[in-house]
């Protein structure tokens, strides 16, 4: 951990009971296998810094170990099974208590206002803030699902992690995280509701799923990286006044009675527009807007709205480059509306039968970093975010970490003040420049937080 982040020590926390449910395996779902290549997802958040004699990582790891008695997942490793009638390879999360890697960190010569520019810009040296050791998720094999990074910085702390995706999704990580400030909050652990597991819901699927071992293997590093240019991250702030303009806006552009445009449908549309009008497409070119879509209570019989495990899919609004330039905010938005609304328990059901019968193209991850014709909407402003205090303080400020970056990845958190949006936006530099120069951008958002 080179640089201004000075590594103080790293331990495994284990649960305090390794098997409190009985709960063993867990068999992974197409939901959860599309995710094989890519990156651990990354997050954080910045407090101010407590009282001495608050004993910060001491109570952190003992806390720790009582939640991931409650979040027993997390504590244990990605089981791979070799078939060798088929030349296939299956996985399952072995609930076996190995534990999750706890870091503490120090940065005494950088300050909270060194990671929060007034500008919104994300400085390079918040990546040394995370955990961020190039985890695929395919290496949960080998390595823990959830590692936690505790850095003491001049005037506060940064507690960031990295959590296998196979494993769980945004909703169950911000569960966790939320139990775990609890905890340590209280002292204790009583009280807290048993860890509810997604059923098995797809009924003609046979599980495990088999996978072909060319697909399952660690994809190499990717050739087009040493050409790919520069990404930049910027946090633009949407006020609740900014967001009811836009939802505003798109509502009327779109005319109807029969259709409601969300705030988070226009802010997404906003970004999607503004961003493909500096991608240098053709207007015939096809643009995407990637949305994640959560799917417990879209399967019939529903789940339950916070059952634990990996319960999302991506799937593209699409567009040319023209349509959404020439036809306004609410055309956009009216798009991402459709292809939420389409999202149907068949829907679901057609898509994991689909990717069992072809198994392909795995290793192409969240999307090519050269092509610039999409943008990929992550996390969501409706996650609990500034609500977790660990006993000293609420957070003053929610970051993504460096994996998965790609051109246009916007990730979405809730702003500090009530109804505001927060959008972290990863884009090539080119684009940036001119994005902080349009006009019409800027009159719905703004760079400061």
């Amino acid at each position: 951990m080179a640089g201004v982040v000075v590594l103080i020590s790293s331990t495994i926390v284990r649960p305090v009971n390794t098997s409190p449910s009985g709960q063993t395996k867990i068999h992974l779902t197409p939901f959860d296998l599309t995710n094989l290549h890519i990156d651990y997802p990354q997050r954080g958040l910045l407090f101010p810094k407590p009282n001495p004699d608050f004993h910060l990582i001491s109570r952190l790891k003992a806390s720790l170990s009582l939640a991931l008695e409650i979040y027993f997942p997390f504590a244990g490793r990605i089981a791979k099974v070799e078939n060798l009638e088929d030349n296939t390879v299956s996985f399952f999360v072995d609930c076996d208590g190995s534990g999750a890697r706890f870091h503490h960190a120090e940065a005494k010569t950088i300050s909270v206002s060194d990671l929060l520019q007034p500008d919104g810009s994300v400085p390079d040296i918040m990546k040394q803030f995370f955990p961020a050791d190039d985890f695929k998720n395919c290496d949960g094999v080998t390595e823990p699902l959830l590692v936690i990074q505790v850095t003491e910085m001049k005037d506060g702390f940064f507690v960031g992690y990295c959590y296998n995706h196979l494993v769980a999704d945004g909703v169950s990580m911000w569960g966790f995280i939320n139990t775990w400030s609890k905890i340590c909050s209280s002292g204790s652990s009583s009280g807290h509701k048993p860890l509810v597991l997604k059923r098995w819901f797809l009924e003609g699927i046979d599980y495990p799923i088999h996978i072909p071992v060319s697909e399952a293997e660690r994809a190499p590093p990717s050739r087009e990286l040493s050409s790919v240019p520069v990404t930049k991250d910027r946090v633009f702030h949407f006020t609740k006044k900014n967001i009811s303009d836009l939802k505003s806006k798109a509502n009327s552009e779109v005319g109807s009675s029969d259709i409601t445009i969300s705030s988070l449908q226009a802010v997404t549309a906003h970004m999607w527009r503004s961003i493909i009008r500096y991608s240098g497409l053709s207007g015939e070119g096809e643009t995407h807007c990637k949305v994640v879509v959560d799917v417990r209570r879209r399967v019939d019989p529903p789940l339950e709205k916070d059952c634990f495990g990996n319960m999302i899919y991506i799937q593209p609004a699409i567009a040319t480059v023209e349509e959404l330039l020439d036809r306004g905010l609410g055309w956009g938005a009216l798009q991402i509306n459709k292809l939420v609304n389409s999202q149907t328990s068949e829907n679901c059901k057609k898509f994991a039968e689909d990717w069992v019968r072809n198994v392909k193209n795995l290793k192409t991850g969240v999307g090519s970093r050269m092509v610039g014709d999409s943008v990929l909407v992550g996390s969501s402003p409706r996650f609990e975010v500034y609500i977790n205090d660990f006993g000293w303080g609420k957070p003053i400020a929610v970051r993504a970490g460096p994996g998965n970056n790609i051109n246009g990845k916007l990730v979405l958190f809730p702003g500090i003040d009530e109804g505001s949006i927060d959008v972290q936006t990863t884009l090539w530099s080119d684009v940036l420049v001119n994005l902080l120069a349009d006009v019409e951008f800027l009159e719905h958002v703004t760079t400061m937080v």
